[in-house]
């Protein structure tokens, strides 16, 4: 029999904070963490802004020394970070337990592309003799799920997902599945990222997939907006304990919600632009409804994945449609990137935290910056400020480029 997998802790490291009480807050006031890049000298750039994590130093939250530190990746600090911030609140002592079934899984679309970039200019400036030895460990994109497990010397499932914008969702859900099958009965899992970097910021600008609205960063990001013209690069991570029920109700767990469904598909269309017609995102949330065992009109409230571009944002309004028919009408939807920004493979999930804490306050977070709502995008996203109101069931939704889809359904925890 499937088992039934809860979330005990979750941590965040994002431009609106890195404490859950404080994110949130600011998430449900409305406020932008949008602003002018500071970590580097983008005054060439034709975009200049995104959802920097400012100030943020490793040491300040984990006990990690500098040496450590400068072994590891930015992407790799926020990992650690956030999965000690969801530890910490899990109560889980991870020492006491067999290690065997305690695993990790962690998404991130670059993973150290900031490493490549200074080692990069260290072989051609200095010479090959002058690279890191530690450039390879690094950069690798399973360098968070590696460090984690070597943090808490783990030893169960570990692993990392990449599939772009829908990293950590992906992990998440394969994260469920490991729990729900009995492999394991502990998993750490979501996503980090850190390509707000020169080239990240230089490649995503050459795609003409960022927001160029230099003039008023926090407003940028607009969701649904008929204004929209791009989204905005952020970096960050958002990772959770994940236990079998039995688990954590033997250790007297606090459980903040429920992982019920799970869905992912391809579009099989394009690279970089979604399918217009939104089948293949709209096949993976009628996968997850199907694996929640529920009916689409169990669902209260989605958190859209709602990126601020033109194609984007129609082609998902478009899938919701065609999945949930007249009770789309009735839907709660909100964009969270229009306060935060996009964090690529890390986006799912920090959203998925939104959801987790939606779910126990009964508040949706709003989508700032909703001035004039595209005629093609006619659903309820909650402009401007958060809603109180009643949720059981929540969705929500993560697509990357290379037509990766993944969606989960979240469960208000009633024993």
């Amino acid at each position: 029999m499937r088992r039934r997998v809860v979330v005990t802790g979750c941590g965040v490291v994002t431009s609106l904070g890195c404490e859950i009480a404080e994110f949130w807050d600011r998430l449900c006031a409305g406020k932008s963490g949008i602003g002018p890049i500071e970590r580097f000298d983008c005054s060439d750039f034709k975009v200049r802004f995104g959802g920097e994590v400012k100030p943020f130093s490793a040491d300040e939250h984990i006990e990690i020394n500098a040496k450590e530190i400068r072994r590891i990746d930015r992407f790799v600090q926020f990992a650690l970070v956030a999965a000690h911030k969801a530890v910490k609140q899990s109560g889980i002592e991870l020492d006491q337990g067999d290690p065997y079934r305690h695993g990790v899984l962690i998404g991130s679309g670059v993973g150290g592309l900031n490493e490549i970039e200074n080692q990069h200019d260290a072989l051609y400036n200095k010479g090959p003799s002058r690279v890191s030895p530690f450039l390879i460990p690094k950069m690798m994109v399973n360098a968070a799920s590696g460090n984690i497990s070597v943090y808490w010397k783990l030893r169960g499932p570990n692993s990392a997902i990449a599939t772009a914008c829908a990293s950590a969702t992906n992990a998440l859900g394969d994260a469920a599945r490991l729990i729900q099958y009995g492999t394991a009965d502990v998993m750490i899992s979501g996503g980090s990222e850190a390509g707000l970097t020169p080239m990240g910021l230089s490649g995503f600008s050459r795609m003409n997939a960022l927001s160029k609205r230099n003039d008023e960063p926090e407003r940028a990001s607009r969701p649904f907006d008929v204004d929209r013209d791009g989204f905005i690069l952020a970096e960050g991570a958002g990772v959770v304990v994940l236990e079998s029920l039995e688990h954590a109700q033997a250790r007297g767990a606090n459980i903040l919600a429920e992982i019920v469904g799970y869905g992912m598909s391809a579009d099989g269309t394009h690279m970089t632009a979604p399918d217009p017609e939104g089948r293949g995102a709209g096949h993976a949330m009628k996968l997850a409804l199907e694996d929640a065992k529920i009916d689409p009109e169990k669902i209260d409230y989605i958190n859209v994945h709602g990126t601020s571009t033109p194609l984007g944002d129609k082609a998902e309004t478009t899938a919701i449609k065609s999945i949930f028919g007249d009770h789309a009408k009735q839907l709660a939807l909100s964009s969270t990137k229009s306060q935060l920004g996009h964090l690529l493979g890390a986006s799912g999930g920090v959203e998925f935290i939104v959801c987790a804490q939606a779910l126990l306050e009964q508040v949706a977070p709003p989508t700032i910056n909703l001035d004039n709502p595209d005629p093609a995008c006619d659903l309820d996203y909650i402009p401007h400020e958060a809603r109180q109101m009643k949720m059981d069931h929540i969705l929500t939704n993560s697509f990357g480029f290379g037509g990766h889809n993944a969606c989960l359904v979240l469960k208000r925890f009633d024993g």
